[in-house]
């Protein structure tokens, strides 16, 4: 090969690299989630109005230069309302995925590591849980807790667990026969330093990517609870709540719904995008 043509591959492959960091596919995220990072700590800069203020004079308003998503049957701002329940709604999705990866930590070192018959029920209760849909699973924490946005996010956290055991699991067998601790091992180290110290620290890193990639799982799992009337009750501008006060209005105003739907799409698709992106970043070291 030519220095010529050396040259003209290393310019092409620099490029796609560049295009695949800053392509449309990488481009919004950048965009949305500093958006709402400021909608979660600071919704007054984007929305300064009250989410709850009613104006009867403004009932079922079209989208306008007032109201950049129309307003509802009792006249609040959709827009104002949107940015004000993005803190909510973020909140139950890192919150769940926080108790699913914890519980998954906990459960997936257990089921690798502990006596044999243990292991056993824990690896059929693994098999048992992840047969059914995570929503159907949510659904009956709900049942037995009730609505609300703290039960709602336990919901949501406890029917993802088994998800993250299983891929503990996995890596705490991998890990556990590294020579680095089977040194350890072998020079006397404590059973729960050799665990704590050496397995499970290196078990963690790839669940960085899986909990950021099931952040957007969970938001929309939390909406979707919501919207069936199971999770966050009304008047909560939590997204799915937002969601189940327009359904009744789809043939006269379906802005009440189309825009609190556009928002959580789009925020779950700029979540999961990152979550790959910082997968990728991982994996080959480059940025």
């Amino acid at each position: 090969m030519s220095a010529e043509t050396s040259r003209v591959l290393t310019r092409r492959v620099t490029k796609s690299e560049s295009s695949s960091w800053w392509g449309p596919s990488t481009l919004v995220p950048w965009v949305l989630i500093p958006l709402l990072v400021i909608a979660t700590f600071a919704p007054g800069l984007l929305a300064p109005g009250h989410p709850d203020a009613v104006n009867v004079n403004a009932v079922f308003r079209a989208p306008d230069y007032l109201n950049w998503f129309g307003t509802d049957q009792l006249g609040r701002d959709v827009y104002t309302r949107v940015i004000h329940g993005t803190a909510q709604s973020l909140t139950i999705g890192i919150g769940a995925t926080l108790i699913a990866c914890l519980g998954g930590i906990t459960l997936g070192t257990i089921s690798a590591l502990a006596p044999r018959p243990v292991r056993r029920v824990l690896v059929r209760l693994f098999d048992i849980l992840l047969a059914f849909p995570e929503l159907l699973l949510a659904l009956l924490v709900i049942a037995v807790l009730g609505r609300g946005p703290v039960n709602t996010l336990l919901a949501v956290g406890l029917a993802g667990i088994a998800g993250y055991a299983r891929v503990v699991r996995a890596q705490v067998l991998q890990v556990s026969q590294a020579g680095y601790v089977e040194h350890a091992v072998t020079i006397g180290e404590a059973r729960f330093r050799i665990i704590f110290e050496h397995i499970v620290p290196n078990t963690i890193r790839p669940l960085l990517v899986l909990a950021t990639i099931n952040v957007g799982s969970s938001v929309l799992a939390a909406s979707a609870l919501s919207f069936l009337g199971l999770g966050v009750i009304p008047p909560s501008a939590e997204w799915g709540a937002l969601l189940a006060d327009g359904r009744n209005f789809l043939d006269i105003a379906p802005w009440v719904s189309l825009f609190p739907a556009s928002v959580v799409a789009l925020s779950v698709i700029s979540i999961t995008l990152f979550g790959r992106r910082l997968h990728s970043i991982l994996n080959t070291g480059k940025g």
